[in-house]
C-alpha cells in the first residue's frame, strides 16, 4: 500500500510542525558547564530558521541553489539546514574532519553559492580554491572585514533576515510555496570507501517520505527524548531530523563524542541512534571492567550474561520464557544490568544502530542486558533509513523489515536492489555513474549482498566489492569475521581482514587504548605507552588467545593464520576510516603494506 505523505517539502513539514506544537520542546543544548540542558520551543526554532532563510534570500539564494555547511553537529547546524531549505535552496554537507583539498572539491563540484563554516579555521579550507561562493557565514568567531569572499557571522545573517521579515512578514511562506517534492533538498557527498566523493542528489519527496515512514515504526514517539550526536553531515543524521519534524520528538543536540557517556547521565534520553563503534566501546568498557574486578564480581557478571543470553535465545526462537529463568533474570538485572543501564542514563527505551555492520555477539549482549539494539540499514543514495528492526519484532543478525512502501528485490548474484521515494535522483554531474547504478526497471543497485526471509527481514552478508577471494578460489566476507572478533576480544578497536588473492587469511588489529591500558595496569606493562604495550610479548599472547577463540567459530578456509597489532588506531585523518566509521580497506592496506608484507613473507601469492 502506498505511503501517504501529507507534505510537499521539508520546509512545508517544518512549518506544519511549528504551527501544530509552537510551545512544545524542540531542540536542547548543554549549558556552559555541562550540568544541565536548555530547551528551545518549536516556535523559537521557527523564528530563527525563518530569519536565516530570509537572510539567505537577501544574499541572492534561490530555488535549488546550493549552500554548504562545514561544521560539526550542533544546534546551529540544524537551524542553518532548516533555514537553507526554507529559502528553497539545497544543503551541501561537508564533514568538519574533511581535508582542505576534499572540502574545496565538494564546495566547487556542488556549485555552492554560500559556505556556512563553524569557525574561521574551517572557512580557510576553501581559501585559494576557484569556487562560486559569494559569501562565507561564520557560526563562531569574528568575521574578517577584508576576507574574500566577504564574511559575516550567523548572528548578522539572522539580524538581516529579521529586518527583511519586518518589511515582508510572509516572505518565507511565499518561498516555501514554490518548493515541491521533486526539487533537490540535499546534496550529500558519499565519504566513500573508494575514490573521489560523489554528490548524491536527494529530493524533498524522499526526505518527507522518511519522516512519515519512521513514525510508523514505534521507535519514535513525541513523548521520547532523543540524544542526537551523529554527524549531521551524514545521511543518517539528516533522516533523523525528518523523523523529528514529522513526529515532534524533543531532541538534545550535541556532537561532542568525547562527552557522550558523561552527558547521557545528564540528558537521560529514552532514544539514541548510533554507529556500532559506540556500542563496541560501551561493550569493551563493561566487559573489561568486569574482568578486571576478578573473583566473585567477574563470576557474577559471566553468570548474568549467560542468563540474559539464554532468555534472548528463547525470545528469538519465539518460545516462552519460564518462571525460573524470569526469576534468575530479575536477579541478573538487579546485580549487573541495572548498572549498565544507569551508565547510559537509566531511561533508554530504544537504541538504533546503523551506518556499518553490528556484530551479532554484541547485539546479543545488549539484548541480554535489556538494552536491545534495533539494527537498521540504508545508504546515502536511498536517504539512509530503508530497513530497521522494531521493538517486539527484533530479529538479531538481521537489519529488520522495510520502511513504508519501499520495494526490495535480491538480484541473481545476491545484490540488494531498492526502489521507491527515498532513492536519489542521481549523482551530481555524473550521468554515466548514475545510469550504471540503476537496473532497467528503476531499481537502485546497492552494492551490498544480502538475503530476505519469508517475513521480509533482510540479512546483509557483505559489500559486493568487499568480498575477499583467496587464491584458492574461496569467497570470504571480511566484515562478518571482523564483527565476530570485536565481540570475542573486548580490547579491540578495529579489525581488518586481509586475504584478497592470497593463499591464507590474515588480520590487522588495533586495540582500544583505554581498555588495553586498564589490562596492563596491574602488571609489568603498567604505565607504558600504547606503542610499548602492543609490541610486548604478553599482549601478543593475549591477542593470540582471542584469535584462537575466533578461529574455533570459522570455516577452515576463513581462519586467521597470522595477525599484526598495529602501532596506532585507524583514523579519519589518515584516510583509513570514513567519518561514519566505515573501514576504507584500500587505504588501510596501503598505509600498513609493510606489516601485511611481513605476514605473507615467503608465502606464495597468486594474482
Amino acid at each position: 500500500m502506498a505511503l501517504e505523505v501529507p507534505y510537499r517539502s521539508i520546509p512545508d513539514m517544518f512549518l506544519q510542525r511549528v504551527r501544530a506544537t509552537p510551545n512544545g520542546q524542540a531542540f536542547a543544548v548543554p549549558n556552559a558547564d555541562d550540568t544541565a540542558i536548555t530547551w528551545l520551543t518549536w516556535s523559537q526554532v521557527g523564528e530563527r530558521a525563518s530569519a536565516i532563510a530570509a537572510g539567505l534570500a537577501g544574499l541572492g539564494v534561490g530555488l535549488e541553489d546550493r549552500v554548504s555547511i562545514l561544521s560539526g553537529t550542533r544546534l546551529e547546524w540544524v537551524l542553518v539546514d532548516l533555514g537553507i531549505n526554507c529559502a528553497g535552496a539545497a544543503t551541501t554537507t561537508v564533514y568538519p574532519t574533511t581535508e582542505p583539498e576534499d572540502a574545496a572539491y565538494i564546495v566547487v563540484d556542488s556549485g555552492s553559492k554560500i559556505l556556512v563554516a563553524e569557525n574561521p579555521q574551517q572557512a580557510l579550507k576553501i581559501s585559494g580554491a576557484d569556487t562560486e561562493v559569494t559569501h562565507v557565514i561564520l557560526i563562531d568567531g569574528l568575521a574578517d572585514a577584508n576576507a574574500t569572499p566577504p564574511q559575516l557571522t550567523l548572528a548578522e545573517l539572522e539580524e538581516r533576515g529579521r529586518a527583511a521579515l519586518a518589511q515582508q512578514p510572509d516572505l518565507v511562506e511565499r518561498i516555501v510555496e514554490t518548493v515541491g517534492p521533486d526539487h533537490i533538498a540535499t546534496l550529500i557527498y558519499t565519504s566513500g570507501t573508494t575514490g573521489r566523493p560523489k554528490g548524491v542528489q536527494l529530493l524533498h519527496r524522499g526526505w518527507t517520505w522518511e519522516g512519515v515512514a519512521q513514525a510508523g515504526l514505534g521507535l519514535f514517539e513525541s513523548s521520547d527524548l532523543q540524544y542526537l550526536w551523529l554527524p549531521l553531515s551524514h545521511s543518517f543524521g539528516k533522516t533523523l531530523l525528518c523523523g523529528i519534524l514529522h513526529v515532534g520528538v524533543p531532541t538534545y543536540v550535541d556532537g561532542r563524542v568525547d562527552k557522550l557517556v558523561d552527558m547521557l547521565s545528564v540528558v537521560q534520553p529514552t532514544l539514541m541512534c548510533a554507529a556500532p563503534r559506540i556500542f563496541e566501546k560501551v561493550y569493551n568498557k563493561t566487559v573489561t571492567t568486569a574482568l578486571g574486578a576478578g573473583g566473585a564480581k567477574a563470576k557474577i557478571f559471566g553468570w548474568a550474561v549467560g542468563v540474559g543470553k539464554e532468555k534472548v535465545a528463547l525470545e528469538q526462537a519465539g518460545k516462552p520464557v519460564g518462571g525460573v529463568l524470569k526469576a534468575k533474570f530479575a536477579v541478573a538485572e538487579k546485580l549487573v544490568f541495572s548498572k549498565l543501564q544507569q551508565r547510559l542514563g537509566g531511561r533508554l527505551r530504544v537504541l538504533v544502530s546503523g551506518s556499518a555492520p553490528l556484530s551479532r555477539d554484541i547485539a546479543e549482549f545488549f539484548a541480554a542486558a535489556n538494552l536491545p539494539i534495533m539494527e537498521g540499514y540504508g545508504l546515502t543514495e536511498s536517504s539512509a533509513a530503508n530497513f530497521v528492526n522494531r521493538l517486539g519484532k527484533l530479529k538479531i543478525g538481521s537489519v529488520g523489515q522495510p520502511l513504508g512502501d519501499l520495494e526490495c528485490r535480491i538480484d541473481s548474484d545476491g545484490e540488494i536492489l531498492l526502489r521507491g521515494a527515498p532513492v536519489m535522483r542521481g549523482y551530481h554531474n555524473l550521468p554515466k555513474e548514475t545510469a550504471e547504478s540503476f537496473t532497467e526497471d528503476g531499481f537502485f543497485r546497492t552494492g551490498d549482498i544480502g538475503e530476505l526471509d519469508s517475513e521480509g527481514f533482510l540479512k546483509i552478508t557483505d559489500r559486493k566489492k568487499d568480498l575477499v577471494k583467496t587464491s584458492g578460489g574461496k569467497y570470504i566476507a571480511p566484515s562478518a569475521i571482523e564483527g565476530m572478533f570485536k565481540a570475542v576480544c573486548p580490547y579491540t578497536s578495529q579489525a581488518v581482514v586481509v586475504g584478497q588473492a592470497r593463499n591464507f587469511v590474515t588480520m590487522l588489529v588495533s586495540l582500544d587504548e583505554d581498555a588495553i591500558a586498564g589490562w596492563a595496569a596491574g602488571g609489568p606493562l603498567a604505565g607504558k605507552s600504547y606503542e610499548q604495550i602492543v609490541t610486548a610479548p604478553e599482549t601478543q599472547a593475549l591477542i593470540a588467545g582471542y584469535i584462537e577463540e575466533l578461529n574455533g567459530k570459522l570455516n577452515r578456509w576463513e581462519t586467521i593464520k597470522k595477525f599484526t597489532i598495529l602501532p596506532r588506531d585507524l583514523t579519519i585523518e589518515h584516510g583509513e576510516i570514513t567519518p561514519s566509521m566505515k573501514i576504507k580497506r584500500r587505504s588501510v592496506e596501503t598505509n600498513f603494506a609493510t606489516q601485511i608484507d611481513e605476514m605473507y613473507a615467503g608465502s606464495l601469492v597468486q594474482m
